[in-house]
Parts: structure tokens; C-alpha cells; sequence
């Protein structure tokens, strides 16, 4: 069996293995779900040590580049004499899918330990979370739209129950907000999806497809081309290539999510429990970035070419008004999903510059924020779990108390800033290299987007060492008096094997960063040379 179909579907056969499992071994679900998530690590890492770098397996060709393929006939109907539906199960990942597959393996082990939180209806709980493991591996494998669509689509139901069950007092609110904004976008996303089939043929077999290699395909931009003729027609006085590209990117904004679409985040994250904070940080918001890259910049690279300003112009607006509004947060939780805003800004500043350098930074800043949320957010979920609070007023002199927590909240709080020798440090200094770049490169964004950029560096410095300051060091003050005093225990063993290797790799990937680079390089080069054909089109 295909390695990819194994890291898809692993999720759902302990799921299955838990809903069959009486309710009276309800701890065992737990350990279930644990062993899941490792065995989908341990997968995960074998196809990233087996993924094969170089001009002999790829290079600037983007259809050359997919590893670990598996092509099998799904929806295979006749449509008339001549013509026939056909939707694939096409799954395969270069090296931008490989580096967030691995990240999000990871992130999803953390989640499974910061779910041992979780009390109520156990079952319905872990059965959700595995639903929604195998909906996030096959978004970053499938290479079918309608396939990609469908995991899409797949990924918002256990979401919203995750939230609206297991979440905080507005939890019902945040569930709705949540689901309808990420719907907004997915329902005109299919009415792209469908003009690009209608679109787009086969060359094989003639047949219309929802074959993205083949959406991808140079040859769809050759003058004449059906898709090129079809993909010029106006739609409310705007051609129809550039409307789809238009409809895509805010539908993947609202994932990353991109200021305005991003009022959703800090509800959802301050009312879902723990784990589901760690997924929607740690992944999902990955998700958006990823379908950026590799659909928007894929599908309509003459349309993100002529867009990169704009691209760019929200990225540094995400950057600096997330920093600023962290800045202004009482709540912990809040804090943190408002950083993220302002980290993911990074994300579209690096894509908006179309360079090797600004590329690299953006898929270096995925993997990186990744990781250090979900460190972020579990270690909020610690100090929660003991007194239920998160007021960052509430708190003084805990390095006293807690002496190992808070040398990770440090090791969490300085690599999220970006201090060299960290991982941030490198994305966000390839991401505003890029961006400087650009400017002489190709003339997309201008270089005042990089200076805010490093504004936003600035600001991110600011917030996390005042929290640092305010919350850890001086005289310790609780305001739960002798009752928090004994309640916040330093951290336990499950906590420390969870945020040890956290750390490390914090450090690692900001010593060794080649560890991503190394892998992500073909696919961002293939990208830059397909892109800069458009350039000044």
C-alpha cells in the first residue's frame, strides 16, 4: 500500500477501532489516539528521509516533482457518446507538501497529550480528532481537486463539534463564527473548482479533469488554449482568471487568516480546548498558506503576479495589526492568537515577493510557527488546567514556582520573536530578504513592506517579553492567594515529554535549517520559473 494512503487513513481505523470499544474502557481511547498519532509520525518521517532532492527528480518541472504517487480510477462515469466524468483518488506530495506533512505529524502528537485534559464523552471526542488527522494529511497529499475539495470540506465538522462541545462558555458562538466564515470561502471555491474542470481537458484522454498537475500545466497558457480562452471572459467586468484567482485567495485568507478575514481566530482559540487550539494553530492556519502556494500561485500564476502588491500589502497590514493588538491582550490565550496573526503575515509577505529567498522564508515560517504554537498553546493550556485562569494580570513571580515551566515558556517566547540561533529567526529573515529582493528581482512589492516587516519583529519583541516580565518575574503575587499557590505545580513528566522535544527542534531548525530548505528547494524554484514567465504579461 501507497506510504501516503497509509498516513491518510491510519486515523480512521483506530477510529473505527474506538467506536467499537466499549464505553467501559474509556481510558484506553486516549492511548488509542496516542499510538495513532506516533505510528502517523513515524510514517511521516520515514517519506521525508525517503523523499529524493535534485535536477533527476524534478527540477523546475512541476509535474517531475511528485514522490510517493498513487493514481487509482474513483468516479468513472459516462457523460454522452464521447465524453466521460472521471474523479481520481491522485494523491502525491513534493517538497513543500513533505515539510508540512512532517510538522503537522508532529503537531498532532501534541495535541493527542493535551488532550488528556479532556473528561467529557471521551469517545465522540477521539473519533472527531482522528476524523480530523485524516481530513488534514490528505489536504497536503491529494493532487485532485475534487479530492482536495472533499478533505477541504471534510475538515470543518469535526472542528465545529470540537469547539461547540468541548470549548469555553461562548464555545457555541465560536463553533457558528468558525464554520460559517471558513464556508463562506469553500462554497465559492467550488464554483471555481467546477469552471476550471469545465476548463481544463485531459490530454490523455480528452476528457475534462480535476487533475491540478494538469491545471498546473504550462500548456494551459499557451494563446488559443482552451483554458486560456475560456479564463478570459469577463465576469462582472473582470476576466474570469482573475475572479477565480480572487475568490481562491480569500477563501484560503480566512484559513491563514488574513486581516480582515481574521476575527474568527481569537474566539475559536480562546473558547476550543487545548488540543483543538494546538490543531488550529499548528495546522490548519497552514493550510491556507499551503493553498496558496500551491493553488492560487499554481492555477493563476499570471493572476498572483498582477496581485502581489495587495498580497503583500496584507501581509504587513496582518503583520503589524496582529502585533499591536497582542500588545493591548490581557488573556494569554488571546495573546498568542493574535501573535499568530502577525507570524502568518510573514507567510504572504514571502509568497508575494515570488523569489527563491521570499518563498523559502514563507514555507521555513510555516513549519516554524507550526511547531512553536502548538508549544505556545499547550503550555497556556498547562497553567489553565491548574487554576482555570489566564489573565496575565492575575499572575507575578512564577519562575519561583514553576521554575521548568518557565524556562520553556523562554525557550517558546524567544525563538517566537525571533532571536537568532531559533527558528523564526531564519524564516522571518529569508521572508524579508526575499521581499527586499523583490524590488529589484521582478518589481512586485516594494521594499517599505520589508521595513514593516521588521517593525512587526520589533512589536512580536515587545509583547512576548513584557508577558515574559509581567507574568514570571518579580514579586510573586497570585490572585488566587494560598489556593493558587498550591495548585500550580511545575510541569509532570507527559508535559515535559511533550514540550522537550518541542524545544529542541526550535534550535535545531534554527541551526540546521537546511533540514527544511534542503527538501522545499526544488518546488520553490519550480515556482519562481513557472511565475516568471508571466512577469510583466
Amino acid at each position: 500500500m501507497n506510504a501516503l494512503s497509509i498516513l491518510i487513513f491510519i486515523p480512521v481505523l483506530f477510529a473505527l477501532l474506538i467506536w467499537a470499544i466499549p464505553s467501559a474502557w474509556r481510558n484506553s481511547y486516549k492511548y488509542l489516539t496516542l499510538g495513532a498519532a506516533l505510528i502517523q509520525l513515524a510514517v511521516a518521517v520515514y517519506i521525508y528521509l525517503n523523499f529524493q532532492t535534485g535536477a533527476a527528480f524534478g527540477g523546475i518541472d512541476h509535474a517531475g516533482q511528485y514522490q510517493f504517487v498513487q493514481k487509482l480510477s474513483w468516479i468513472n462515469f459516462a457523460l454522452g457518446d464521447t465524453t466521460r466524468l472521471q474523479i481520481d483518488y491522485y494523491v502525491g506530495i513534493d517538497g513543500i507538501s513533505v515539510a508540512l506533512l512532517v510538522m503537522s505529524a508532529l503537531v498532532m502528537v501534541v495535541a493527542t497529550l493535551a488532550s488528556w485534559e479532556i473528561t467529557s464523552n471521551l469517545k465522540g471526542f477521539f473519533i472527531l480528532f482522528l476524523v480530523l488527522d485524516m481530513a488534514v494529511m490528505g489536504v497536503f497529499c491529494a493532487l485532485d481537486f475534487f479530492l482536495f475539495y472533499l478533505f477541504y470540506e471534510l475538515m470543518l465538522l469535526p472542528l465545529y463539534f470540537l469547539i461547540g462541545m468541548w470549548g469555553g462558555v461562548r464555545r457555541e458562538y465560536a463553533a457558528i463564527k468558525f464554520f460559517l466564515y471558513t464556508l463562506f470561502g469553500s462554497v465559492f471555491m467550488l464554483l471555481v473548482m467546477i469552471g476550471l474542470y469545465l476548463s481544463v481537458t485531459d490530454p490523455t484522454t480528452g476528457n475534462h479533469t480535476f487533475n491540478m498537475v494538469t491545471m498546473m500545466s504550462p500548456a494551459n497558457y499557451v494563446p488559443g488554449s482552451v483554458f486560456d480562452i475560456a479564463n478570459r471572459y469577463l465576469i462582472f467586468g473582470i476576466d474570469a482568471r482573475t475572479l477565480g484567482f480572487i475568490i481562491l485567495f480569500i477563501a484560503f485568507a480566512i484559513k491563514v487568516p488574513v486581516v480582515p478575514f481574521h476575527t474568527w481566530l481569537p474566539d475559536a482559540h480562546v473558547e476550543a480546548p487545548t488540543p483543538v487550539s494546538i490543531l488550529l494553530a499548528g495546522v490548519l492556519l497552514k493550510i491556507g498558506g499551503y493553498g496558496i502556494i500551491r493553488i492560487c500561485a499554481g492555477i493563476f500564476p499570471d493572476a498572483a503576479l498582477s496581485s502581489a502588491y495587495w498580497i503583500g500589502l496584507l501581509g504587513v497590514i496582518s503583520i503589524l495589526y496582529g502585533a499591536l493588538n497582542a500588545l493591548a491582550q490581557r488573556d494569554l490565550k488571546r495573546l498568542i492568537a493574535y501573535s499568530s496573526v502577525s507570524h502568518m503575515g510573514f507567510v504572504l509577505l514571502g509568497i508575494a515577493s515570488f523569489t527563491p529567498e521570499g518563498l523559502g522564508g514563507a514555507m521555513m515560517q510555516m513549519v516554524s510557527h507550526g511547531f512553536l504554537s502548538a508549544m505556545l498553546f499547550f503550555l497556556v493550556g498547562v497553567i489553565y488546567n491548574r487554576v482555570h485562569d489566564r489573565d496575565i494580570y492575575n499572575f507575578r513571580g512564577l519562575s519561583t514556582l514553576m521554575p521548568k515551566y518557565t524556562v520553556y515558556v523562554m525557550i517558546a517566547f524567544f525563538a517566537s520573536l525571533g532571536l537568532p540561533g531559533f527558528s523564526a529567526f531564519v524564516a522571518e529573515a529569508f521572508s524579508l530578504a526575499g521581499a527586499f529582493k523583490s524590488f529589484t528581482f521582478n518589481g512586485l512589492i516594494p521594499q517599505w513592506m520589508a521595513v514593516c516587516g521588521v517593525v512587526g519583529i520589533l512589536l512580536s519583541a515587545a509583547y512576548f517579553l513584557w508577558t515574559l516580565q509581567r507574568m514570571f518575574f518579580g514579586k510573586q503575587l497570585l490572585k488566587g492567594g494560598e489556593a493558587w499557590h498550591l495548585a500550580l505545580k511545575d510541569i509532570n513528566l507527559r508535559e515535559t515529554l511533550t514540550l522537550l522535544p518541542l524545544a529542541v527542534l526550535a534550535l535545531a531548525l534554527g541551526v540546521m535549517p537546511w533540514l527544511v530548505f534542503d527538501k522545499v528547494n526544488d518546488s520553490v524554484l519550480a515556482i519562481v520559473h513557472f511565475t516568471s514567465q508571466f512577469i510583466g504579461n
